[in-house]
């Protein structure tokens, strides 16, 4: 089978958000006078939403429930305001969109991030390209690795799961794809190691953004 659609994760992904997530929650941090994290430590702290961001991020006496939900609201507020200080495209994302696009290739995107900016943030920094979809973290969906999300893009855009590479850099993704029946592509450039990557299920590991454009030509 041909595949006709990539669903991508976001952060570490798509865009290199780290050090934009770690300076907005060791400000928060240190206006709480809580000892700052590393960025190394941001590398396992992300990718499964804002609140569990959160718990991670506080000392282990801190962690109550009540601690953690204004800790996670404080985090988004800052957050907001850092968006875009250093946040990026990884380097090679935009030819692979371009090379994706060129062959006819549905793109999407899935990601723990709240919806309202995921979008913000893909109209910003990559605004040329049409997502079909873009499905962040709401109400309605659990977040990655429960595979309803996944799922729910592939009926939106009318094609079977097994149409789809599933492109991520987190055990998270590794594991929404093979739950979803898609074929898991792990992005070695992102947060995660290959251990993870191999661990969690990942059928091929890439270095560069633009290796992912074979996929699609060999199916």
């Amino acid at each position: 089978m041909k595949y006709r659609a990539l669903i991508s994760d976001l952060d570490g992904t798509l865009l290199d958000t780290l050090k934009d997530l770690a300076d907005s929650v060791n400000h928060v941090l240190a206006q709480s006078g809580f000892p700052i994290r590393s960025l190394d430590e941001y590398r396992q702290f992300v990718g499964d939403g804002r609140r569990p961001l959160a718990m991670r991020a506080l000392p282990e006496e801190q962690r109550t429930d009540e601690m953690i939900d204004l800790f996670a609201a404080r985090i988004g507020d800052e957050y907001a305001r850092r968006l875009f200080n250093t946040t990026r495209p990884y380097d090679g994302i935009t030819e692979m969109l371009d090379a994706l696009v060129e062959r006819g290739v549905r793109i999407a995107v899935l990601t723990n991030k709240p919806q309202d900016t995921a979008e913000m943030m893909l109209v910003r920094l990559l605004h040329k390209y049409s997502f079909e979809v873009i499905a962040g973290e709401n109400a309605d969906t659990p977040r990655k690795p429960n595979p309803t999300g996944a799922l729910r893009i592939a009926r939106r855009m009318d094609l079977d799961p097994h149409e789809f590479v599933f492109l991520g850099d987190s055990g998270i993704d590794m594991l929404t794809a093979n739950a979803a029946g898609m074929y898991a592509a792990g992005a070695l450039w992102g947060f995660r190691d290959r251990d993870e990557l191999v661990a969690t299920g990942a059928k091929v590991l890439l270095h560069h953004p633009t290796e992912l454009v074979s996929l699609f030509d060999s199916g």
